[in-house]
């Protein structure tokens, strides 16, 4: 398997605008209205393949547009997550775009405790044991998470 973690002279820029414009196309063909608010804190999410706070997205959009209500930025990232466009890091309380939003999946979370970004991956083989498992316990899965925090290829690269 390949690093999932992007390289560090990636076009960055490019991630972000491939985002913006696969969001709007869901929302357009979804019926629902991705508003100038809810592309800015999607954007915002996708600054970096860091996680990051909804603190943090309400100190951004507050320097840009003065001060911002938390209920008004947690009302946006809901939406963003409702629809697929983001995931929220359970173990940080915090958000990361989502590499692959027009596809139905469960994505499967790599941290890195010493750079911080987190890789999405989307392993059907791991989803089928998940349930397999779930199914052999007598255990109904209503919804399956999983993040595993350890340290990626580059910063152990950097580090020895």
């Amino acid at each position: 398997m390949s690093d999932p973690f992007p390289a560090v002279a990636h076009d960055h820029r490019r991630c972000v605008d491939e985002a913006l414009t696969e969001a709007a196309r869901l929302c357009e063909g979804r019926g629902v209205r991705l508003t100038a608010l809810r592309r800015r804190v999607l954007e915002l999410v996708w600054q970096s393949h860091a996680p990051v706070g909804a603190y943090r997205v309400m100190e951004l959009l507050g320097a840009e547009r003065g001060s911002v209500a938390p209920p008004t930025v947690y009302r946006a990232l809901d939406f963003l997550v409702q629809h697929g466009l983001v995931h929220r890091i359970e173990s940080l309380n915090a958000f990361i775009g989502c590499r692959a939003p027009a596809a139905s999946h469960r994505a499967f979370f790599l941290i890195c405790r010493a750079c911080r970004e987190v890789a999405e991956l989307d392993d059907a083989e791991l989803a089928r044991t998940l349930d397999r498992r779930a199914v052999a316990a007598g255990f109904m899965v209503e919804e399956a998470r999983v993040e595993v925090t350890g340290t990626c290829a580059r910063c152990r690269r950097m580090a020895a």
